[in-house]
């Protein structure tokens, strides 16, 4: 273990990931007491006003740790049984045996079997993940729709399962979270995001973190640019968008700090009990949206590095924006890093996206960032 906070290293693998033609990001990186923070890029194509490290961003999936986390204090407190069957608690949106095979742990960690509902959404992606004969269109045609999140749910209910529910490998879906929020909502007396505000992000102190509520991202924040594999080009803001499309799935709003600071009390045991925590690191094999089989637990994943370290968090994705949160197991290091291009990867003549110069910065990055 090197044990190093290289701010020279760091600094320069930002600005690689600029000039392979990410428009703009920003990173804090944490090791113990010492933090490092950098930023490369503009935050606007049109204007070239600069990223800061201090901005706002969508942080799309990361939300499912805050989530979990949310459901697993509710289960602390007997108000809901992770192996209950969420039929249990909400008949009407999965009724039947269906209700009765899948449980809250399944849900939590995606092998519930239950589909995607997105590609049924939004018909312009029902090719979906065949991405070739997927388009754009309905970013466009859904940037101010207010979804209601029962009818997103019902759409991945009616979809044709994914396998049967606790089966491997399990399928990433956010029709899982939205279910979740659902049985937040049923069990608290109140919304999904005031609970995990009540429960999550105010007990830890986040700040600059809240949920939506409107389609503009409130306070200091880049725009979100949207190549969609090369079918929108130049790529297109949609940093104004209606979020009620994922919801407590993925809608969040928050900074790298922020989410350093979150996932550094999470891994504490300062969020859920330490007992929930080992649950949440319990994992599964699960088909990930790109088609990977990857580790998950409930609302985490771990990387490993090569040095034998193992980091947990989550990334995420919206229209436009990614970001990425990670802790290694001991606490001591941390990053989160935050970009503004999504789906920069062009396809090759089968369909399949070719490699960029991006991959391969945003690669060294976390190699330095992860000190491996």
């Amino acid at each position: 273990m090197k044990n190093s906070l290289d701010s020279t290293a760091l600094d320069a693998a930002v600005e690689n990931v600029h000039r392979a033609g990410m428009p703009g990001l920003f990173a804090e990186v944490r090791h113990g007491d010492r933090v490092w923070r950098g930023a490369a890029g503009v935050a606007d194509t049109a204007t070239g006003r600069p990223v800061d490290v201090r901005m706002r961003h969508r942080v799309g999936s990361v939300t499912k740790t805050f989530t979990a986390a949310a459901v697993l204090l509710q289960a602390e407190r007997g108000l809901v049984g992770l192996d209950a069957p969420i039929g249990r608690y909400l008949p009407a949106l999965v009724p039947g045996e269906r209700g009765e095979a899948i449980t809250v742990r399944m849900l939590l960690n995606h092998t519930s079997g239950l589909a995607e509902y997105l590609p049924y959404a939004y018909p312009s992606l029902k090719a979906f993940p065949v991405i070739a004969e997927t388009g754009p269109g309905s970013l466009d045609d859904h940037r101010f729709t207010r979804w209601a999140g029962t009818d997103l749910i019902a759409l991945g209910i009616d979809a044709p399962a994914a396998n049967a529910p606790g089966g491997a490998p399990g399928l990433y879906s956010n029709t899982n979270y939205l279910l979740l929020a659902e049985l937040l909502a049923r069990v608290s007396g109140t919304t999904a995001e005031e609970c995990i505000t009540r429960d999550v992000i105010e007990p830890a102190g986040l700040r600059d973190t809240a949920f939506p509520t409107g389609p503009e991202i409130q306070g200091p924040h880049s725009r979100l640019y949207e190549a969609w594999f090369g079918k929108i080009d130049p790529p297109r803001d949609y940093s104004v968008f209606d979020m009620s499309w994922t919801g407590p799935s993925a809608s969040l709003i928050s900074t790298v700090a922020d989410l350093n600071l979150f996932y550094a009390q999470l891994l504490a045991g300062k969020i859920v009990a330490p007992s929930s925590l080992e649950q949440m690191r319990r994992t599964h094999p699960v088909i990930s949206q790109e088609g990977r089989i990857i580790e998950y637990g409930l609302g985490l994943h771990p990387t490993e590095t090569p040095g034998g370290d193992t980091f947990w968090g989550h990334g995420g994705t919206v229209w436009g924006g990614g970001t990425l949160a990670m802790t290694r197991a001991d606490g001591e290091r941390q990053l989160a890093v935050a970009v503004n291009l999504q789906r920069w990867n062009t396809l090759d003549a089968s369909g399949r996206p070719l490699p960029h110069p991006i991959d391969a910065a945003l690669e060294a990055l976390y190699r330095v960032a992860m000190d491996r």
